[in-house]
């Protein structure tokens, strides 16, 4: 069952060159149109079942803010309707829903009155709002005295403990210390095992990656996907980086025995995912993957505490200047763990001309902890100061490393043990 319904929304403001344009338009007997039709969402429609917590992702501008305003009510759409089933708190944009003439505990007693709380439910709620707060006498001052980080800290206090159905929480977040972000996140976690329907925008991808189990992806106010959060944050990235196209089917590897250049594939003897995602303008193109065990075995299986080789293949279809490789490493939920690249390590090749193919190393000591992961790898460079992308192959190949020992955490510090008795 739904707990948000969102049916074919749109919202469309009419653009003004001038002012007085809005006087003609609005006394024109001809009815001519002085203005521009700007869709901030076009036709936008999913749902939200109870209990599930689904995360909104889009670039700025993309209709995020918009839609959460639309379906808390503080927007009217153009078109379209929004069902709601249980009873919202919503964390927006700051400030948001106060009243900066009121002390933080008139704050407090107002947004409870605009949820139908009366105002002995409000004195029994109190303790924890202020407690979780922990904005000590401010509490007393006008609102408009407050930090952004103590006004952040009193809006999600309140919003999080009056025990809504439906929690909504925008960027807000973002301007509270890391402390206090994990403390909030923490008891998101908290009432998302009570239950509770959250709907979360951030541009914090581990975030929606963490915590959602779905994503929802807008881009210009138009719907692009939904699906698992690490498809999403994937798509997401391809974005960013201008290489998405919607005509385009993802591309998909099969792992046959494929021969480049008369040598047979790396790639045709390893475990590869028929489902990654491959983009770039392809003036460079990775053409083989694959991954080496200590004794230079071609192996998914990686021994923790081992040295290993990620080795990528890269043809050059035309000159480039100081082309950059890199890596990650990402747990299956789509976590960037470990990376790096040629810039980073200050090591790569001034100009390769068309028609050179190179196979570039990179060899580390795994510390991850035993466990599966996905290995993602791109040419990328600078022109004219723009930042290029050749190509680039999200989630190609797993590491299964193999572990006797699990410490906590992902990453294993090799810590060094010593007893002396005094």
């Amino acid at each position: 069952m739904f707990a948000i319904r969102v049916n074919n929304l749109s919202k469309v403001y009419n653009l003004y060159e001038k002012p007085i344009d809005r006087l003609k338009e609005t006394l024109s007997p001809f009815k001519r149109i002085y203005h521009k039709s700007f869709y901030a969402l076009n036709d936008i429609s999913f749902d939200v079942e109870q209990g599930e917590t689904v995360g909104i992702v889009g670039t700025n501008g993309s209709g995020k803010s918009t839609i959460l305003k639309i379906i808390t009510g503080v927007l009217t759409p153009t078109q379209g309707s929004v069902e709601i089933k249980g009873k919202i708190s919503a964390l927006l944009e700051l400030g948001a829903g106060f009243n900066m003439e009121y002390t933080g505990i008139e704050n407090i007693y107002l947004n409870g009155t605009m949820m139908g709380f009366t105002k002995k439910e409000m004195e029994e709620k109190l303790k924890d709002i202020l407690d979780f707060a922990d904005i000590g006498d401010f509490v007393y001052q006008p609102v408009k005295t407050y930090s952004s980080g103590m006004l952040v800290r009193l809006a999600f206090a309140t919003a999080i403990n009056v025990e809504p159905e439906i929690l909504i929480v925008d960027e807000a977040l973002s301007v509270g210390d890391v402390f206090f972000q994990a403390k909030c996140f923490n008891k998101i976690n908290e009432i998302k095992q009570k239950g509770t329907t959250i709907l979360l925008v951030t541009h914090d991808m581990s975030s929606i990656i963490k915590y959602c189990d779905k994503a929802i992806l807008l881009n210009r106010g138009n719907f692009v996907e939904e699906g698992k959060p690490n498809k999403i944050v994937d798509l997401y990235k391809k974005i960013l980086a201008n290489q998405y196209d919607p005509n385009k089917t993802e591309a998909t590897v099969e792992a046959a025995a494929i021969q480049v250049d008369g040598k047979k594939k790396w790639m045709s003897q390893l475990s590869v995912n028929p489902e990654q995602n491959i983009y770039g303008d392809k003036r460079a193109e990775i053409v083989d993957v694959g991954l080496f065990d200590e004794q230079e075995r071609l192996t998914n299986l990686i021994m923790k505490g081992k040295e290993f080789t990620i080795k990528m293949k890269v043809k050059f279809n035309e000159t480039i200047s100081e082309p950059i490789f890199a890596f990650t490493i990402k747990d299956t939920k789509g976590t960037e763990l470990a990376g790096t690249n040629t810039l980073v390590e200050n090591t790569g090749i001034r100009m390769v001309e068309a028609g050179k193919t190179y196979v570039v190393s990179f060899t580390q000591k795994m510390m991850l902890q035993g466990k599966d992961y996905l290995i993602s790898l791109g040419c990328t460079g600078f022109e004219n100061g723009e930042f290029v992308i050749y190509d680039r192959m999200y989630d190609v190949i797993n590491i299964s490393v193999i572990s006797n020992k699990n410490t906590v955490g992902v990453y294993d510090m090799d810590s060094a043990v010593v007893f002396d008795e005094e």
